[in-house]
């Protein structure tokens, strides 16, 4: 049986072992500040609604067009396609710029009669993918503004045979992947080590593309493509 005084003295030494304990053994890990909330900057500030016409995500019939010979997409001309959507949706937004750069309608000027539009047409060949997941493609395109910027379109054929735009995207595109009932679109970011990724899927609801995750992703640079001093490029 300990004696009162060892019990004592044990008591002290584990006091003084405790006063060392931050010293020693654990450690503590100091002021680790007040948590603010988020500030809200410019409360009475507040977009105004995008009128009759004006969403860029919502799907539209393209006027003018005959009803393809199917399946989907297949056999039509993409170039007139985009034609008449870039024509009627400059007359819908009526120079605002929200539906298409007001500059697409002159670039299409560049194309030739021409199957593939000649040398100098911004609209890339069209890509035929199935995103609705009906079996029929899908025609991806894009008109190129300029040397950076492009209008990103999408089409499919309704039930009633009229061609539908689901998706137009004004975008960077770094790149561009379907995968499946998938269309991702890459795009560069302000720092240069990472890049955005949209991912679209098909809407029912909404008979549209609509973004379903939007993420970043790592952006190495290419080392075998000179570019200006400065300047990256994603390897992807």
């Amino acid at each position: 049986m300990r004696s009162p005084h060892r019990l004592a003295a044990l008591a002290a030494l584990l006091a003084a072992t405790a006063g060392c304990a931050d010293a020693e053994g654990l450690r503590s890990a100091g002021d680790l500040g007040t948590a603010h909330a988020p500030q809200s900057l410019w409360k009475a500030y507040r977009p105004d609604p995008p009128g009759p016409g004006q969403q860029p995500g919502a799907a539209a019939v393209v006027p003018g067009l005959p009803e393809p010979k199917g399946p989907g997409m297949r056999g039509v001309d993409a170039l007139a396609v985009v034609r008449a959507d870039i024509t009627s949706a400059a007359a819908a937004d009526a120079g605002t710029g929200r539906l298409v750069d007001p500059r697409a309608v002159q670039r299409l000027a560049l194309c030739t009669q021409a199957v593939d539009g000649g040398p100098y047409c911004p609209v890339r060949p069209g890509v035929l993918h199935d995103l609705t997941g009906d079996g029929k493609e899908e025609l991806i395109t894009a008109l190129d503004v300029d040397g950076r910027v492009s209008e990103l379109r999408v089409y499919t054929v309704r039930g009633d045979g009229r061609i539908t735009r689901i998706l137009s995207r004004r975008a960077v595109l770094e790149g561009v992947e379907v995968a499946a009932e998938h269309l991702a679109v890459r795009e560069p970011t302000s720092n240069p080590a990472y890049i955005s990724v949209s991912d679209y899927v098909w809407d029912p609801q909404a008979r549209s593309m609509s973004l379903s995750q939007l993420t970043l992703d790592d952006c190495p640079a290419i080392s075998d493509v000179p570019l200006g001093e400065g300047r990256i490029r994603c390897a992807r």
